[in-house]
């Protein structure tokens, strides 16, 4: 299969060979795609469905409460199912994958999942469009926005709005569909359920049980069409970060796994040329050589991550603003990120900044959490986790309660082992992210910001939402009433095999390796807020926005229009900041000069101590210390008012 793309997105891609050869149709991938797991190993996989849901998964309670499930329940009915069928008379494969998805898509956590096997891992089902919802006078419209070239009917083309879908009005469709999935809200099942019409990721869903749907449409003219379009299966791109691997990135994951599929997909599909230099750049570090930054439109800043940030200046009726998008906190590097972060919005105008979270499934803690202090003076306080007391989670932290092996669960193990004698539900909260890490930089950018969010955010990216409110870094502007409500680190069953160790060699393990490349993935650590909702999960609840706004017509096929004004009218109304601070050795002195607008004093410091609190006036203010060595600190806290407004660190 080789085609190439349409799209109505605010970069039109490049022309580029599609990447999904060799796509076969639901039928055919089917016929090719026999089952090979046995009884025993079917028995096996609910055995450790059980293990991890009992012992490891965080929400249960949760879940049971809000959502009146009962999954463990369900597994020990199929087990005993399983107990009473031969080799010969269990059902098909496809069955009893199906019945696995929807014991763990019961509990409505995106993190919680049944990961199926080869031949589904690796694969996506797609048709050769894509829907997008755009509400204008309280109605929703469903609008083609990319559209595979090779792919043709009468009248169809980008913008055309969508009616019905296999005779069914397409609102309900998409609530229909929402309800298979694991949206924790109806904000966010809603927005799953318009996704997963036209791509699924088969490792968190089986292929469609249509072979194709029937789509009715209104062409330009107005005129209402009708087509039947055929679900494609082929290979899509690998996930972003390796969760199975024992390493920082995955015991601090937090990300959805299907929207990181389906994103892997999208771009695969219909933006080639961020996968274009995505090989280009990896080619450059395998060869040792830092990566050039790169352009994926002619109006954004090169970066070298062109996957996860995409950066450029904004023109609105109320002025000129920075836009940065956040595609994924899906990284491998943290640090990195956060420093690619600050390098594309250093090179944006100053007097306002849009950060654009919108579809941002999560990725890694710490590139979430580090990056929140670039943006405001104050301290960040990262999230703390919990565990759910449990003897099976005591067992693991007691394993690692001495930091070994660079995996350190010391903090959480005290409160879990008091916990058999308190009867706590949940062990004491820390958090994943190091304090000194999410305040190592401090603020870089000074000018008002607003943060824009949809239902699509989750896990990290609900973290970073969640620290944002709680920071009080400036206004949520939602396109959705809440974020996707992900408030938890998630870790797979091979992650949690390596940390305690395989049943067959370890006695004191309870896991053991599924068969057939079988994976399963639980949210272990849930995550709790900080500042005025200090203990408040994210799960289920999210983050909600202090404006709304509902996409438009406008917005969906031209760039998002109409959202960038209104982020631009928020800015416009929110006061100015400047702080620049610079210092020069003269000898074993620092000669520091302060110079800052829409503050009324700074307090500056030199490694911690309080050296002046001069009041400023619009001028810049000279300051002398002394006894400076290299690497100085010093820090200059700007006050309005007696309110901390802005704050800058440098070290000489």
């Amino acid at each position: 299969m080789s085609r190439s793309t349409q799209s109505a997105s605010d970069v039109a891609p490049l022309p580029a060979r599609a990447d999904l050869e060799g796509g076969l149709s639901v039928s055919e991938f089917l016929k090719n795609s026999a089952g090979t797991l046995t009884l025993a190993d079917r028995r096996l996989i609910v055995d450790q469905a059980l293990v991890l849901l009992e012992q490891n998964y965080v929400h249960l309670p949760l879940k049971i409460a809000m959502h009146a499930v009962n999954p463990v329940q369900r597994l020990r009915l199929l087990r005993t199912q399983l107990t009473r069928v031969t080799q010969q008379t269990m059902g098909p494969e496809w069955q009893f994958h199906r019945e696995m998805a929807s014991i763990f898509m019961s509990v409505r956590d995106l993190h919680t999942n049944y990961l199926l096997p080869k031949p589904f891992a690796g694969q996506v089902a797609y048709l050769p469009f894509v829907l997008e919802k755009a509400t204008e006078d309280g109605i929703d419209h469903y609008l083609v926005t990319s559209i595979i070239t090779g792919f043709s009917a009468p009248g169809f083309e980008l913008g055309v709005e969508v009616t019905h879908w296999n005779g069914v009005p397409i609102g309900t469709a998409v609530a229909i569909n929402g309800l298979r999935l694991a949206g924790s809200n109806q904000a966010a099942n809603l927005a799953r359920g318009l996704d997963s019409l036209t791509i699924r990721p088969l490792i968190t869903q089986l292929p469609p049980e249509e072979e194709w749907v029937q789509v009715t449409y209104l062409t330009g003219d107005g005129s209402v069409a009708e087509t039947r379009v055929a679900w494609e299966v082929g290979p899509n791109l690998p996930p972003t970060t390796d969760l199975d691997t024992l390493s920082p990135a995955s015991l601090a994951s937090a990300v959805d796994l299907d929207a990181d599929a389906r994103n892997q997909a999208r771009k695969q599909l219909y933006h080639h040329d961020v996968v274009r230099l995505e090989q280009e750049q990896q080619v450059h570090a395998e060869s040792g050589q830092p990566a050039e930054p790169a352009a994926v439109g002619s109006a954004d800043i090169p970066t070298t991550m062109p996957a996860v940030f995409r950066a450029r200046t904004v023109q609105t009726t109320h002025g000129t603003f920075g836009q940065i998008r956040i595609f994924t906190f899906s990284v491998t590097d943290p640090i990195a990120f956060r420093d690619e972060f600050v390098r594309l919005i250093g090179l944006l105008p100053q007097h306002g900044l849009i950060v654009d979270v919108r579809g941002n499934g999560g990725g890694h803690l710490h590139a979430s959490e580090f990056t929140l202090q670039t943006l405001t003076p104050r301290a960040i306080t990262p999230e703390p986790v919990q565990f759910i007391a449990t003897p099976l989670n005591l067992a693991l932290c007691r394993r690692h309660a001495a930091g070994a092996e660079g995996i350190d669960l010391g903090p959480w193990f005290p409160s879990l082992d008091q916990a058999i004698e308190t009867g706590a539900t949940f062990s004491a909260g820390y958090s994943i992210t190091p304090p000194a890490g999410a305040n190592e930089l401090g603020q870089t950018y000074h000018g008002p910001t607003v943060l824009v969010t949809d239902a699509r955010c989750y896990s990290a990216t609900d973290f970073f939402a969640a620290g944002w409110a709680d920071h009080e870094i400036g206004p949520i502007l939602g396109v959705d009433d809440r974020t996707g409500a992900g408030g938890a680190n998630v870790w797979t069953h091979q992650l949690l095999l390596q940390l305690l160790g395989d049943r067959s060699s370890e006695s004191t393990s309870p896991y053991t390796r599924l068969p057939q490349g079988t994976n399963m993935r639980v949210a272990i650590r849930r995550g709790l807020r900080v500042g005025a909702l200090a203990g408040t999960p994210v799960e289920d609840l999210g983050v909600t926005p202090t404006v709304r706004h509902e996409l438009t017509r406008a917005d969906i096929l031209h760039g998002n229009v109409d959202l960038l004004e209104r982020a631009g009218e928020i800015l416009a109304g929110m006061p100015m900041r400047r702080l620049a601070v610079s210092a020069t050795r003269i000898g074993s002195d620092l000669s520091i000069v302060v110079d800052a607008d829409g503050v009324d004093r700074v307090d500056v410091s030199v490694n911690g101590r309080p050296v002046a609190s001069p009041d400023v006036a619009g001028a810049a203010v000279t300051l002398s210390a002394t006894g400076a060595a290299a690497g100085t600190v010093v820090l200059a806290q700007g006050y309005q008012k007696g309110n901390l407004v802005a704050a800058r660190r440098i070290v000489v």
